[in-house]
């Protein structure tokens, strides 16, 4: 059964950065999708950024766009979210998803494995 596990958030001020890592065991991720959501407080669990079994990246978010970027190394069965320039509006919790074929839905129950999410908060 794939279990996703995401790490690296934190309190950051604005301007800083932060790498977000979703890591899976027993199961490895060359196989799958992975799309990085985030829920802000408030709002909407929203899409932002998917890679997919190939390496096509997906940008689902206009305002991460030449901010944050999605990677993967699969010798170390990890998923990274790499945020730069932060805004006190990146602030929520960060959940890495994982499925075969699907990218980018606001849906988590929509994937096949989801993680428990990292806090991410921008504030001076």
């Amino acid at each position: 059964q794939l279990q996703l596990v995401e790490s690296g958030g934190g309190l950051v001020q604005p301007g800083g950065s932060l790498r977000l890592s979703c890591a899976a065991s027993e199961v490895t991720l060359d196989y799958y999708a992975i799309t990085w959501l985030r829920q802000a407080p408030g709002k909407e669990r929203e899409g932002v950024l998917c890679i997919d079994r190939n390496n096509g990246i997906t940008n689902y978010a206009d305002s991460v766009k030449e901010r944050f970027t999605i990677s993967r190394d699969n010798a170390k069965n990890t998923v990274y979210l790499q945020m730069n320039s932060l805004k006190p509006e990146d602030t929520g919790v960060y959940y890495c998803a994982a499925d075969p074929f699907l990218c980018g839905s606001d849906i988590v129950r929509e994937y096949e494995s989801w993680g428990q999410g990292t806090q991410v908060t921008v504030s001076a």
